[in-house]
């Protein structure tokens, strides 16, 4: 049993929404679990710390969950056309894990939410993509033959998947957007399998 890493940062349940379809997606695929870990928030206060246990949903990542996954699905809000500061924060922190190589060779796919349509999603998973490039991963994104894509009107692009939240912050997701989280997440454990089997 290989497990894929799905890491979140989600302020409104929106992003959390469709990290749990990536995981039903995961765990569609024989022989594959998926591990749900999140990030916590950032503080403009120096001082100020968060516990080590978030209050609700899963724990938060550690350095050797991304040693010990066979693959990661990174998902962040959109914030302004780039992902949000926690997300940001903690990816600058894997210095020694870049250094090291550990995420080398691993499949990675993004997702995200914003309020609007054109609130920048795909320049958001774009961001996202970088840094994993810079880190040796080989990038999983959706593609055509997922009619959903041409279909939603609503979130869902070939970068990643999205869900587009509203001025309300409505963490619902439409038929569509559900489906794309659970292809790409279907995708990504697919490759990471089919790696694994030829290594």
């Amino acid at each position: 049993m290989i497990e894929i890493l799905v890491l979140y940062y989600s302020h409104r349940g929106s992003v959390r929404a469709l990290a749990e379809h990536v995981v039903r997606g995961i765990e569609r695929v024989p022989g594959v679990h998926a591990r749900l870990r999140t990030v916590p928030r950032v503080s403009s206060v120096c001082e100020a710390i968060e516990d080590d246990i978030p209050a609700s949903g899963p724990p938060y990542v550690e350095k050797r969950d991304l040693e010990e996954c066979a693959a990661l699905v990174l998902g962040s809000p959109t914030r302004f056309g780039n992902m949000a500061a926690p997300m940001k924060y903690f990816i600058d922190g894997l210095a020694g894990e870049w250094m090291n190589g550990t995420l080398i060779g691993k499949p990675a796919g993004v997702f995200t939410s914003s309020a609007s349509l054109h609130g920048g999603q795909e320049s958001t998973l774009l961001s996202m993509l970088l840094p994993l490039l810079h880190h040796g991963m080989l990038i999983v994104g959706i593609p055509y033959s997922e009619s959903d894509l041409n279909a939603t009107r609503t979130g869902g692009t070939p970068y990643g998947a999205s869900h587009v939240a509203g001025v309300d912050g409505n963490a619902e997701l439409s038929a569509e957007e559900a489906r794309l989280a659970e292809a790409l997440g279907m995708r990504v454990a697919s490759v990471a399998i089919d790696l694994e089997r030829s290594a």
